[in-house]
């Protein structure tokens, strides 16, 4: 992906709803991803790529907690590709959220627009999706990046995700490709 210059790449490693799953899977999860990102932020950040977390940091367990805002704090000032996992993350959750800040920030109605709304939103300062990809043959949005997806283009696999490779990765890119993007016109 870096070498594609994608500039943009947002994850969803859990959402709010994986909570009323066994006590065991959901550690599991939380585990993984401190492993991950134990693993791996060092070599994320030589590589120039800024970390960022969306969702609901302050529920989850507090050393995953650390270990997420420590790897975002160190790739803060990187240029490369954004990569932003949404871990925690609910799409109705962020616009409800959005909302009651344009409420406590006493945003005035009468000049409330899409620009005004998106600037409240997790995502603030990253361009709208081009491509959703959906695994293990989902067809869905599943309550992600809800506001964020209005025009984006969807590739849908059988393939797992924890099977999902750079090839599949490829062929996605390649369907994407051959697309004309419309955004709601002709």
């Amino acid at each position: 992906l870096i070498a594609r210059e994608i500039k943009y790449l947002t994850v969803w490693g859990f959402s709010t709803d994986n909570w009323r799953r066994s006590g065991s899977e959901v550690n599991n999860l939380f585990q993984l991803l401190a492993a991950w990102i134990e693993k791996d932020t060092l070599w994320v950040h030589r590589q120039g790529v800024r970390l960022r977390h969306i969702g609901h940091l302050e529920e989850l367990p507090q050393d995953l907690q650390l270990a997420i805002n420590k790897a975002a704090e160190l790739t803060s000032n990187n240029t490369g590709m954004t990569f932003t996992l949404a871990f925690n993350y609910s799409g109705r959750a962020e616009i409800v959220d959005a909302a009651r800040q344009l409420i406590a920030d006493n945003y005035p109605l009468h000049i409330l627009d899409e620009h005004a709304f998106s600037r409240h939103l997790y995502t603030d300062g990253m361009p709208d999706v081009d491509l959703v990809i959906r695994t293990a043959g989902e067809v869905r949005l599943s309550n992600f990046l809800l506001w964020q997806v209005a025009y984006s283009e969807f590739y849908f696999t059988e393939v797992l995700w924890p099977d999902f490779t750079t090839i599949e990765l490829e062929k996605a890119l390649e369907v994407y490709s051959e697309r004309k993007r419309r955004f709601g016109g002709d």
